[in-house]
């Protein structure tokens, strides 16, 4: 299986680059897209790294458990030296920032510390020296150097800027004396034209320049800013933000684009509308997006402040996108515009956390924290409820309804599924386990059902009678959280906690391929119509497609 990646911005032509693991470095080849090694040595998660001028050397930064600063050869893959990142009356060094012009001088800074260090590779031994700030104590948060090494920049959570000198390690200026920049300096970058670009905590991107610091230009984006990185002379540079928006911004007319964008919460659930796998919906927090296969770009989206959505669902003539709120709400609107068209308010007691529709778009089946499962029957005009069914006794975490309409299926985390009659609006069935059960789904032809949840086992069974057929071992480990058939019933998938996406062969039941990519708990997995594509969503906000293993 491949996974498919949204397009970034080649922003540098670096053959190597690092990324921040557990206690590992992993160094790769950014060409090759190879991993080349792993550097451990650190205890307790890794703070920052920089890489020096010429490649020659890496430095890493460990993080509050750690406390350490580690020069590392990248030629060699190996440990040079070490050293305790700050003095003993500091707090922590959180950010590094090596020389641009020389490959033996690195600085760090944090809280109440900032300190220039000598690389001396005969003796292996780094050499630090404190800067002087005077009677000013700050936490820095960003550095960024100087391309002639003449200053280095210090953005702090004060909302303000040390200019040091690397050479006396003295405080050259500080600004803005006023105004000072709304929840700290969280990122800063030098330009070759002498000015600053400084990202806030409140979204805010400023163009200024010492000693002033006064503001020559401004944009305001949605989300603290976490990285700003240049484009050659920096002409174009682009803007990463704690809300998981990357923009491009032309230094000329200071104006922003939205390039990439994600969820940076929970993803809670995905759905395709009937008959297309061009679009998908997903739903996190606050907001329910709707996205373009293809191209990964989002299309819509939907906000709504201060409450989480745990579920989404669209009709099948696709003229809605029914959603479910914690805030004990239903909630449908226009998948085109975005627009509010009904609430169902009072829908259930402990917010709405399961929802499903009927093909002939005349009912919706709920399901509630308190274990409900409410029929509602939705007119041009009026949205009625028609039943409640009071069976479970925890909450509702899965629905699935039978082709005809005349029957469903409910999954709760009280250890029960129950099939239910939708005609008759009567049980007709209830399955027990062992277990917190989080996925459920009927296999195509509907006298089956497959079900899985916290003991990590999926089991097969008989709608008939609600006997077992056979238990399956989905997981070494975590809970299964989702999971979705194909049209055929002849594979199905699997996602959960373990991070891995898996699919099965439904009457061997057996594992036939594993995607391997998701750093957070799998939510959701679907299968596209037509069978093109596998999505899985996560906890840490991720949307991964994947090619489906299986040529049609």
């Amino acid at each position: 299986m491949e996974t498919q990646t949204s397009p970034q911005a080649e922003v540098a032509e670096l053959e190597l680059e690092a990324v921040i693991g557990f206690n590992d470095i992993i160094l790769w080849d950014y060409k090759k897209r190879e991993l080349v090694a792993r550097l451990s040595l650190h205890k307790g998660k890794i703070e920052a790294l920089a890489f020096s001028p010429n490649d020659l050397y890496l430095v890493s930064l460990g993080g509050p458990d750690d406390g350490s600063v580690v020069v590392w050869s990248i030629a060699k893959r190996d440990a040079i030296c070490g050293s305790p990142a700050a003095g003993l009356n500091v707090g922590n060094a959180t950010t590094v920032i090596f020389s641009r012009c020389r490959d033996e001088m690195f600085v760090t800074a944090g809280n109440g510390t900032i300190r220039v260090w000598e690389l001396d590779l005969p003796n292996r031994k780094i050499w630090p020296t404190e800067c002087q700030t005077g009677q000013m104590k700050r936490i820095v948060m960003s550095i960024t150097m100087a391309d002639d090494d003449s200053f280095f920049y210090l953005g702090t959570t004060t909302g303000d800027i040390l200019k040091m000198n690397p050479r006396t390690k003295l405080l050259t200026d500080a600004g803005p004396l006023k105004n000072k920049f709304s929840l700290g300096v969280s990122a800063v970058k030098c330009l070759k034209t002498g000015g600053l670009l400084l990202g806030s905590g409140a979204g805010l991107l400023v163009f200024c320049k010492s000693p002033s610091y006064k503001v020559i230009k401004r944009i305001q984006l949605q989300g603290g800013i976490t990285s700003i990185t240049l484009r050659g002379e920096g002409h174009q540079f682009f803007v990463g933000t704690e809300e998981s928006h990357i923009y491009r911004v032309n230094f000329t007319d200071f104006k922003e684009t939205l390039i990439a964008t994600c969820h940076f919460e929970a993803v809670q659930d995905i759905v395709f509308p009937f008959g297309t796998a061009e679009l998908f919906a997903t739903c996190a927090k606050r907001d329910i997006r709707v996205w373009h296969m293809l191209s990964n770009r989002e299309l819509l989206r939907i906000t709504v402040p201060n409450m989480t959505c745990h579920g989404i669902d669209f009709m099948r003539d696709g003229k809605s996108i029914i959603s479910a709120w914690d805030d004990g709400k239903i909630r449908a609107f226009a998948p085109e515009t975005g627009r509010l068209m009904y609430v169902i308010n009072s829908a259930h007691r402990i917010g709405v956390t399961a929802i499903a529709t009927t093909s002939d778009c005349k009912r919706v089946i709920s399901g509630g924290g308190e274990g409900e499962v409410r029929v509602w029957q939705i007119g041009c005009q009026t949205q009625k409820l028609e039943e409640a069914l009071k069976e479970h006794k925890s909450s509702v975490s899965c629905i699935r309804v039978k082709k005809n309409n005349e029957e469903c299926v409910t999954a709760s985390t009280d250890g029960t599924c129950i099939i239910w009659d939708l005609v008759r609006l009567r049980r007709n069935q209830m399955i027990l386990a062992n277990t917190l059960f989080q996925c459920v789904c009927y296999h195509p032809e509907e006298f089956q059902i497959i079900t899985s949840g916290t003991d990590r086992k999926i089991a097969y069974w008989e709608v008939f009678d609600g006997s077992v057929i056979r238990e399956l071992e989905g997981s070494l480990s975590g809970s299964i959280n989702g999971m979705d058939i194909t049209v055929e019933g002849v594979h199905f998938v699997t996602g959960g906690n373990d991070h891995l996406v898996k699919v099965w062969d439904y009457n061997e039941g057996e594992v036939t391929h594993v995607g391997v990519g998701h750093s957070g708990n799998i939510t959701r997995v679907r299968i596209s119509p037509g069978n093109q594509y596998i999505v899985s969503v996560s906890a840490d906000g991720a949307i991964l497609r994947w090619k489906y293993p299986y040529t049609l």
